[in-house]
């Protein structure tokens, strides 16, 4: 069959489902079904509006929701949220590292130090405010959340710590990614719950098999936890010192877009119980 190739301002306006499988078609050379992982996160952004999914666009949402089904859970403070920088700037008593990202999207992050310029801060974060992943791919999380900016706490010292990643289906860990080097030589390893290896092909370099963190044990307890009311959600913990921190809840890992491993895509799929169509869907978007 032949690749689907059509301009970004084309796929933009296409309704929701037709942007969707064509973006699906382009990223993996099939259409999305309902079978494997991709296809059910695909499922999950045409179909699934629930408020619980909703909320998890927004990450001062996802604090605040951790915070309440964990209670002991430590989770990053909140330095300063609002949409100019300026007032960042000016902020009394700053840490001497800090991390600023949009409270409403992904993959844009920018680590400071001491106090910062503002003119040099509304450079860096020019653009942030607009809300990319809903109309470009159709992410319907994101555009349930606020649109700010958020400063948080600096975790550990040195570089930024490992990003443990639990896929949590019904409450069950079925799989870790740990993810180091984010800002520089990113490399992924992922684990079953019991830390063996498992092997596939990715578009992220392999890191090194290494021993499990200390705080394994209740890092799987918190993921268990904090995915139990969800069909699917990845949770994103760090290990600092052997203590667990909270990150993310994710519900739409890669976008369902991301180069996926087939037989990994398979297992996982077959893990996840889509909730029954009508109690996900309250309404359509697009």
């Amino acid at each position: 069959m032949p690749a689907v190739s059509l301009p970004d301002g084309v796929v933009t306006r296409l309704p929701l489902r037709l942007k969707r499988a064509v973006l699906f078609r382009a990223a993996h050379g099939r259409w999305p079904g309902r079978t494997t992982f991709t296809d059910k996160v695909n499922w999950r952004v045409v179909h699934d509006r629930r408020p619980l999914v909703g909320q998890l666009g927004d990450k001062l949402a996802m604090k605040a929701y951790a915070t309440a089904v964990c209670p002991s859970l430590r989770v990053p403070a909140v330095l300063w949220s609002g949409t100019d920088v300026g007032a960042f700037a000016a902020a009394p008593d700053l840490p001497a590292r800090w991390v600023l990202k949009p409270n409403h999207g992904s993959m844009r992050v920018h680590v400071g130090t001491g106090r910062p310029d503002a003119a040099e801060l509304r450079r860096v974060t020019a653009g942030w405010l607009d809300e990319p992943l809903f109309r470009t791919r159709g992410e319907w999380v994101y555009s349930q959340a606020r649109r700010l900016l958020l400063a948080e706490e600096f975790l550990g010292a040195g570089d930024p710590p490992a990003d443990h990643k639990f896929l949590v289906f019904d409450g069950r860990v079925e799989l870790v990614q740990v993810d180091t080097g984010r800002f520089g030589d990113h490399r992924r390893r992922l684990y079953t719950p019991d830390w063996t290896p498992v092997d596939v092909v990715e578009a992220v370099p392999a890191g090194p098999v290494t021993p499990p963190p200390a705080s394994l044990p209740r890092m799987l307890e918190v993921a268990a936890t904090l995915g139990a009311a969800f069909d699917f959600v990845r949770v994103d913990l760090y290990d600092v010192d052997g203590e667990v921190w909270f990150s993310e809840l994710t519900p739409y890992p890669g976008g369902g877009l991301d180069a996926f491993d087939p037989v990994l895509d398979e297992r996982l799929g077959a893990a996840w119980r889509l909730p029954p169509h009508p109690s996900a869907r309250s309404h359509l978007a697009g």
